[in-house]
């Protein structure tokens, strides 16, 4: 497990299996064994009877700023396969119980597509939801392109995933993106209760009527992978190489 994952079992029984982002110093850019350890963590909640609800988390100031630049890079020259991620979506498509998430700040690429997985999201109004993939001449990934029309319709889903527009905590709920806005203070707070309250429920119950009201995960699986074949290609691409360079180059 890496030591920027943190997980823990929450709630009086136990019920709630937490998993925290703790990289605040790279305000929580996602690396491949921090992949492995959040998809670790899934499949251990999901095989868990004890386990009702998964919750993710992040920092104050950052859920996530995406991937870590330097991973990244390694699987896009080739030094690594990167099969990491796809676990980890992979894992997250598929989970059969509740997930809550908390987003405090920066939400950026994959920061903001986790959510669209997710069953009620709590953000503060601040928050900066934010994909700029066809920036760095990339593609939508993590079956976003299917979850937010889905969640969203075409014009806010195309604003955010083609055109790059970043979206405030209460421009994500008003989208539907998100369940609901807070504040910092009270974020966690509102996190934890929905999750008890998901956690009392009757289990099977609650399973059938969350698939009854998501999308077919063999079609989001399906999406993800159609997408990561997308978005390796591209990485490939002249275009890209140049995005890359000058992003690269903006970051010195």
């Amino acid at each position: 497990m890496s030591d920027h994952i943190l997980i823990e079992r929450a709630g009086e029984t136990g019920a709630i299996n937490v998993i925290r982002f703790n990289r605040p110093e790279k305000k929580n850019a996602i690396t491949r064994d921090m992949y492995a350890a959040m998809a670790g963590a899934l499949a251990d909640g999901e095989t868990d009877d004890n386990v009702r609800v998964h919750v993710i988390l992040g920092t104050p100031g950052a859920f996530s700023s995406g991937n870590d630049m330097q991973d990244f890079m390694a699987v896009a020259m080739g030094a690594s396969k990167g099969t990491e991620v796809f676990d980890f979506l992979i894992a997250l498509a598929t989970v059969k119980k509740p997930v809550v998430s908390g987003v405090d700040g920066l939400a950026i690429g994959i920061g903001t597509t986790i959510h669209m997985h997710c069953d009620m999201t709590f953000a503060t109004p601040g928050s900066r939801f934010h994909t700029p993939f066809v920036d760095l001449a990339l593609v939508p990934e993590a079956g976003s392109s299917l979850l937010a029309p889905a969640a969203m319709g075409h014009q806010k889903a195309f604003a955010m995933l083609a055109a790059g527009i970043p979206f405030s905590g209460e421009e994500a709920e008003c989208a539907g993106l998100i369940f609901k806005t807070t504040s910092a203070e009270e974020l966690e707070q509102m996190v934890f209760a929905a999750a008890e309250q998901l956690a009392a429920k009757p289990p099977k119950a609650l399973a059938i009527a969350r698939r009854l009201v998501k999308p077919d995960p063999e079609a989001i699986v399906a999406r993800i992978r159609e997408e990561g074949e997308l978005f390796a290609a591209q990485l490939k691409s002249a275009e890209a190489l140049t995005a890359f360079q000058a992003f690269m180059a903006r970051k010195k």
